[in-house]
C-alpha cells in the first residue's frame, strides 16, 4: 500500500493544473453590399495618365458618384479582384498605393474591409454627390514583382488595375467614361473607341464597368495595325520598328484566320475586335482573351523569323476563338455579377479545351501553321498527356480548380501533380468527339456542324449566353445520336495510366516516337534540350533542370528540379554531348555518368537510360492517299 500513499500524497500537495483555454472565434461577416442587377444612377468619370513611363507608374484620379441614400453612410468602394480570363484573384491589389479620397475638397479616412482586403470603406458625408479618389498603381520593374507592363516604348494598360468601382450594382450596370494621357507621341489600340482627343489625352466612348475591365489597350512608340475584314483589326507593337515589317502573305493567313472563324461559327459574337500582339523582349508576355480583342505578347522574331518554324503562331487563333468560346459562351459557373464574386470553374475543360482543339484546327486552316506542323505539334501535346503519371490518381475534371489551387506557380514534380490540363487534354476530349461524329453520321457532319450550333448564336451579340453540362450534352445530341453524357463523364472523372488517344486513332493515327525530332518539337525547343520522352529530363539553358518526369529514370537517379548538369561521361556538360550521350548508350547497359550540381554540392549520378533518344510523332494508319485524306487531316483542311 505505500507506493500507492505516495502517490495519493503527491497529487494532493501538487497545484491543480490549468485547463486549456478554448475561446468562441469571431463570426466573419460580410458587410460588403451584394451587388444588384439594377442601374447605377451616374456615370464614373475615369482618368488614368499613363506618360510616367520611366518608373512605370499609372496616375489615377476618379469621380464616383455618390447615391442619393448613401450620402451620410459608410460606402464601398471595390478593387477588382476575380478576373475573367485568368479564372481566379489575380487582382494585383498590392500594387494600388497613396489612395486619397475626398469630397467637396475635404480629405476623407477610409478602412480595409477586415474580411475582403481588396474593399475599401470611407464614411460619406451628407449632402456629398460624389467622392474624388486618386490613387496610383505601381506596376513592375523587375521580374519578381509580378509581370513587366511598361517599358520605354510600349505598354499594356488594362483598366481592372486602375480603377475602384462602387460596391453593391453588377458592374455591367455601372456606366463608366476614361480618358487616358498617353506618352507623348505613342499610338494606341484597344476595343475601346475614341470620343475625343486632346493632345495626347484621348477621351474613349462611355461604356459600363464591366465592358470596360474587358477592354485593355496596348501602346507603343513602335505601332502598326492592318484591317482583317469582318470589323477585325490586328494591332502591333514592337521593341522596335524593324519588327513590324510584315509581309502581304503573312498578313494575308491573318485575314484567312478571321475568315475561316466566321465559316466555323457562322456569326461574329462581336460589333468590332481589335488583335493587341506586342513583339517583344521587354514587356512580359501574355494571352488572355476578351470579348472584342485580345491581349497576345510574342517574341520580337514573329514576322522576320517566320521561316524558323510555328514558333507563338497558335496564339492569336486560339485567343480569337475566345470570343465565341468563354466570353459569349460561357459555364454558367462563372457568370458573376461583379469582380468580387468567386468565379467557378468546373466548365474549363470546354471554355478552354474547346478553345484549344479550334485553335489548332484555325491555325491549320488560315495557313498560320501547316497540316503537317500542326499535326506534329499534336503529338507532342499526346506524348505529354500519356507520360503523364497523375493521370492515375487526379482526373480531369480536377484540374479545372488549378488556377486557384496553384496561379501558374512553378510545380517540383509537375508530371505527378498535374496542372491546367484541361487546356490539352480537353483539346484530345473533343478531337474524339469530332472522331464520333464522323464516325457515327458517316463523314455527314463533324464537330464544325456543333460549333455552328453551340457558339454562333446570332450575329453581333457580345453579350453572354451560358451553359452547363445538361445543355452542352444536348446540342451535341442534336448534331449526332451518341451517348454524351456517359463518354464526358468518362473522360472528365476516369484515372487512367495513358493519356484518352481514341480520338486520334479514329481519325486515322496513332502516336509513336522516332530518334530525330520534328521541325515543330525542335522549334517548340528552342531554347530547351526536351528529354522527357527519352530517359525523363527537360533542362533550359546552361543545364539546368526544369523537369524531371516522375519514376522516370532521371527520378530513379535522383535528379530534381533546380540541379545544374555540369559534366555527362567525364567531359563538361553541352546540350549536344548530353545527347550524344543518350545516343551512344542505347541498347547497353551502362549508365551514362552525370555530374550534378545541387545548390552548393557536386555528387556523381548514375543515370540508367539506354532507350535511347525518343521524339513523339504521329503515325498514319493507313497509307497516304490524296484522294482519300484522314479524318484529322480534313479537320485541319480549309473552309472554301
Amino acid at each position: 500500500m505505500r507506493p500507492y500513499l505516495l502517490i495519493a500524497s503527491a497529487l494532493i500537495a501538487a497545484p491543480a493544473l490549468a485547463q486549456r483555454s478554448m475561446p468562441q472565434p469571431l463570426p466573419i461577416v460580410d458587410m460588403i453590399p451584394a451587388a444588384r442587377d439594377m442601374p447605377f444612377p451616374g456615370t464614373i468619370r475615369l482618368a488614368v495618365d499613363a506618360s510616367d513611363t520611366l518608373r512605370a507608374v499609372f496616375k489615377v484620379s476618379e469621380t464616383i458618384p455618390v447615391p442619393a441614400d448613401q450620402a451620410g453612410k459608410p460606402m464601398a468602394l471595390l478593387f477588382p479582384k476575380f478576373l475573367p480570363g485568368k479564372h481566379a484573384p489575380r487582382g494585383e491589389i498590392e500594387k494600388l498605393a497613396g489612395l486619397e479620397i475626398r469630397a467637396g475638397g475635404r480629405l476623407l479616412n477610409w478602412k480595409r474591409d477586415p474580411v475582403d482586403v481588396f474593399a475599401f470603406w470611407v464614411d460619406v458625408p451628407a449632402g456629398a454627390s460624389s467622392l474624388e479618389v486618386t490613387f496610383d498603381f505601381l506596376s513592375a520593374t523587375d521580374g519578381p514583382q509580378g509581370r513587366i507592363v511598361v517599358t520605354s516604348d510600349m505598354m499594356n494598360l488594362q483598366p481592372n488595375s486602375v480603377s475602384l468601382y462602387p460596391a453593391g450594382w453588377f458592374t455591367r450596370a455601372i456606366p463608366v467614361e476614361l480618358s487616358v494621357t498617353w506618352p507623348q507621341g505613342w499610338q494606341a489600340g484597344g476595343a475601346l473607341r475614341e470620343a475625343s482627343r486632346d493632345g495626347n489625352r484621348i477621351t474613349y466612348q462611355a461604356i459600363d464597368y464591366e465592358t470596360l475591365v474587358d477592354s485593355p489597350f496596348f501602346a507603343g512608340r513602335s505601332f502598326a495595325k492592318w484591317d482583317l475584314g469582318q470589323n477585325v483589326t490586328l494591332n502591333v507593337v514592337a521593341d522596335d520598328a524593324r519588327f513590324l515589317k510584315a509581309s502581304d502573305d503573312q498578313i494575308g493567313k491573318h485575314k484567312a484566320l478571321v475568315s475561316q472563324a466566321v465559316k466555323l461559327f457562322g456569326t461574329r459574337q462581336f460589333d468590332h475586335y481589335d488583335f493587341l500582339l506586342s513583339l517583344t523582349e521587354k514587356m512580359g508576355g501574355i494571352g488572355l482573351e476578351h470579348h472584342r480583342s485580345s491581349e497576345n505578347g510574342v517574341d520580337t522574331g514573329y514576322f522576320t523569323d517566320w521561316e524558323r518554324g510555328p514558333g507563338r503562331r497558335n496564339l492569336l487563333p486560339h485567343e480569337f476563338t475566345h470570343s465565341w468560346n468563354g466570353k459569349h459562351r460561357r459555364g454558367a459557373d462563372l457568370v458573376t455579377p461583379d469582380f468580387r464574386t468567386p468565379m467557378r470553374n468546373s466548365m474549363l475543360w470546354v471554355y478552354e479545351g474547346q478553345t484549344q482543339f479550334w485553335g489548332y484546327v484555325l491555325q491549320a486552316r488560315s495557313g498560320l501553321v501547316s497540316i503537317a506542323d500542326t499535326i506534329d505539334q499534336i503529338a507532342t501535346i499526346a506524348a505529354t498527356l500519356d507520360n503523364r503519371p497523375a493521370r492515375g490518381w487526379r482526373s480531369l475534371d480536377d484540374t479545372t480548380n488549378d488556377p486557384i489551387i496553384t496561379p501558374r506557380a512553378p510545380k517540383g514534380w509537375l508530371s505527378f501533380q498535374r496542372s491546367e490540363d484541361y487546356y490539352a487534354e480537353g483539346m484530345l476530349v473533343w478531337l474524339e468527339a469530332d472522331a464520333i461524329i464522323r464516325r457515327e453520321s458517316a463523314g455527314r457532319k463533324n464537330l464544325d456542324d456543333f460549333a455552328r450550333r453551340f457558339f454562333g448564336t446570332r450575329e453581333g451579340d457580345w453579350g453572354v449566353k451560358p451553359y452547363d453540362f445538361n445543355s452542352l450534352v444536348a446540342d451535341l445530341e442534336a448534331v449526332q445520336h451518341h451517348d454524351w453524357a456517359g463518354l464526358l463523364s468518362q473522360r472528365l472523372t476516369e484515372k487512367a495510366s495513358g493519356a484518352p488517344l481514341k480520338g486520334l486513332e479514329q481519325l486515322g493515327w496513332k502516336l509513336v516516337y522516332q530518334e530525330k525530332p520534328s521541325a515543330a518539337f525542335t522549334d517548340a525547343n528552342r531554347r530547351q534540350v526536351n528529354l522527357m520522352f527519352s530517359g525523363g529530363l527537360l533542362l533550359g539553358m546552361a543545364g539546368k533542370v526544369e523537369q524531371v518526369l516522375w519514376n522516370s529514370a532521371a527520378f530513379d537517379a535522383g535528379i530534381v528540379v533546380g540541379d545544374t548538369l555540369i559534366a555527362v561521361n567525364d567531359l563538361p556538360f553541352s546540350d549536344d554531348g548530353l545527347r550524344a550521350a543518350v545516343t551512344a548508350a542505347k541498347g547497353g547497359s551502362a549508365p551514362i555518368r552525370l555530374l550534378v550540381k545541387t545548390d552548393d554540392r557536386v555528387r556523381a549520378v548514375d543515370w540508367a537510360w539506354n532507350g535511347g533518344l525518343r521524339y513523339p510523332r504521329l503515325e498514319r494508319l493507313t497509307p497516304i492517299d490524296q484522294k482519300n485524306p484522314t479524318g484529322l487531316e480534313r479537320l485541319l483542311m480549309p473552309r472554301p
